[in-house]
């Protein structure tokens, strides 16, 4: 319960966060973000309809599907996730009347585009999502060799092809995909402090559970090591990982459930050459 509480506290600052972003410097400089949230802000720029109602339509189907890749409980957290913003964009502009914290498109990319990350940020370490681009690249995916980063990074490049035929002016988007890149840099910069990967070190008695959940949420990447300890010159075994920043987190959670007396160390990871490890 305690636990959960934390994921939704996590939730609600996140969802404030981003809905602040969007409202107060996205929509006055007709900017979009990455992923649905983006998606939805295309559809409102077109049909003018409020952007939480069309984010609520665009995720709904999404996030149903998606309960097959990411579990029960990950689902509800990002419904209750989605649906909160959805929800708070809407009373900021229909009901609380929030004004454009700036009208100039440089500042608004920027200063939205790190809003919407540390709402991400929060919302990523309630243990939840808020858009469904990320199920869509998880689906593709899992049918084909193409990786789910490429996936995202495809639906962000038309998200601003299309913004730039919508609105005829090729600034504007290259200053949204400006914003995406920042967002994406704030999401990284909140959860680990640092650049894109991190390089962990786990001591534990329970090596064997720990790998079939590693390889069951991560990835098949890894190394088993073999040692001896310093002093009484017993036999440890340690698993070696490169961990994307946005899973670090998880890869904590993992860790806690199954051995709370594990030593993990977490290190930067300056330069990666080769394929695996």
């Amino acid at each position: 319960m305690k636990s959960e509480l934390k994921n939704y506290s996590y939730i609600f600052l996140g969802s404030l966060s981003l809905s602040f972003g969007v409202v107060a410097l996205f929509i006055p400089n007709a900017l979009v973000t990455g992923g649905t949230s983006g998606m939805a802000l295309l559809g409102h720029y077109i049909f003018k309809l409020p952007v939480g109602v069309l984010m609520m339509l665009i995720n709904a189907p999404l996030l149903l599907l998606g309960t097959k890749y990411f579990g029960r409980h990950f689902t509800i957290r990002s419904i209750i996730a989605i649906g909160f913003t959805s929800l708070c964009i809407d009373v900021m502009v229909e009901f609380l009347h929030v004004k454009a914290l700036s009208h100039d498109v440089i500042l608004a990319s920027i200063f939205g585009g790190i809003a919407i990350g540390i709402g991400l940020g929060f919302i990523l370490s309630g243990h939840a999502s808020a858009g469904g681009s990320t199920i869509i690249a998880k689906i593709v995916a899992s049918k084909t060799s193409i990786k789910a980063s490429s996936v995202m990074l495809f639906i962000d490049m038309l998200i601003i092809i299309a913004i730039a035929f919508i609105s005829k002016n090729v600034d504007l988007a290259l200053w949204s995909l400006v914003s995406i890149y920042i967002t994406a840099k704030s999401v990284d910069m909140f959860l680990t402090r640092g650049p894109a990967k991190k390089v962990v070190h786990i001591v534990s008695s329970k090596i064997e559970e720990l790998c079939s959940q590693i390889v069951l949420h991560l990835g098949k990447n890894g190394t088993i090591v073999q040692g001896d300890g310093i002093y009484a010159h017993e036999n440890k075994r340690m698993i070696f990982l490169v961990v994307e920043n946005r899973k670090v987190p998880l890869l904590k959670e993992l860790i806690q459930k199954i051995d709370s007396e594990a030593f993990m160390v977490v290190m930067e990871a300056s330069e990666l050459l080769g394929r695996g490890h």
